[in-house]
């Protein structure tokens, strides 16, 4: 593949800096893996290192208690697992083998028994994470952790019959598909703070998420397109740029890069919007000061996110992608 030229982008968002925990996070993460059997391939190994998980918690929850830390790395860390067997690995080539699969992480998620090493450890880290929280969250939280994985699905059946979706179809997809909802979920809890079924409902809240995660899949696509077409892998939005408007690699990323500066402006559009929907509603007290926190937090979400893509070697250094990090985990989906 010809060098490419990554595109010039001004972040409007001030860094807030990266969570001092991150290295004890770190050590934390990989004795994490390691008691739940999740024992990774050299291969496999390599490319987490490179991936850097706690890079990416540590910049967007700057503030997160130690344990909070942890425990979201530890989320991240099982969700990059789920990423690569099904990006790279035969459960997410196979439309069968991939619903079995995701059934099974479904049923545990909603109390199910555990089988494989990825489901006792996603048992556990439910436990720990639903501990506390109030069933409105709960059911958040569940459907979009659900709504993630059964994007592989959807990928899975698009490879089996050669579907390339539209870039409308696409970025509806990539919402759930890039991971960044749960996320916000968990936000809440290191925040303190707990949003009720009503701000979930404001349209400018919606639009403040829909916001922050188009940003993130782009901004990932952006970063990954060179990896992911190494690997065959199409769901991208510069590889349906380029498709659909028959232009060079060059102009797509560019192209790519354009929207996500469009993005980024709807983030902060969005925040305006919720401050006057804030004002309209008559909204007051702890529900007021949550949706605050959210418009001030979000901002250094996104930057941080960013912030990450510019400094992990999983999208600085597509170049030394290697075959043998197709090594599928399949084994810790096995009972």
């Amino acid at each position: 593949m010809n060098q490419i030229a990554l595109p010039e982008f001004h972040m409007p968002f001030r860094s807030a800096g990266c969570n001092p925990g991150i290295a004890i996070t770190q050590e934390a993460v990989w004795k994490w893996a390691a008691s739940h059997d999740l024992v990774l391939s050299p291969a496999a190994r390599k490319k987490m290192v490179r991936t850097r998980p706690e890079l990416w918690i540590s910049l967007i929850f700057p503030t997160a208690s130690q344990r909070h830390l942890d425990l979201f790395c530890q989320w991240l860390f099982w969700a990059f697992l789920v990423d690569d067997e099904f990006d790279d690995g035969p459960a997410g080539r196979d439309p069968r083998v991939c619903e079995a699969a995701i059934d099974r992480l479904v049923a545990v998620l909603d109390g199910g028994e555990p089988r494989g090493a990825m489901e006792r450890a996603l048992a556990e880290l439910r436990s720990r994470t639903y501990r506390d929280r109030p069933e409105h969250w709960i059911r958040q939280f569940r459907r979009d952790t659900v709504s993630w994985l059964w994007t592989y699905y959807a990928e899975a059946v698009d490879r089996a019959t050669g579907h390339v979706p539209s870039r409308a179809e696409y970025v509806k997809h990539r919402r759930d598909s890039v991971a960044m909802q749960p996320f916000l979920d968990l936000h809440e809890i290191t925040a303190g703070i707990d949003l009720p079924e009503s701000a979930r409902s404001l349209p400018a809240y919606i639009a403040l998420r829909h916001s922050v995660t188009d940003h993130s899949g782009l901004c990932n696509d952006i970063c990954s397109f060179e990896k992911e077409a190494r690997l065959g892998y199409g769901h991208n939005a510069v590889a349906l740029i380029r498709h659909e408007r028959g232009c060079t690699l060059q102009e797509a990323v560019e192209e790519a890069g354009r929207e996500l500066a469009r993005v980024a402006r709807r983030v902060a559009s969005a925040e305006d919007e919720l401050l006057e929907e804030i004002g309209a509603a008559g909204i007051e007290g702890p529900t007021r000061i949550a949706l605050e926190r959210c418009v001030r937090d979000y901002r250094g979400l996104v930057r941080g996110d960013f912030d990450y893509h510019a400094r992990a070697e999983r999208y600085t250094r597509p170049d030394l992608v290697e075959v043998d990090e197709r090594d599928s985990l399949s084994e810790h989906f096995a009972a």
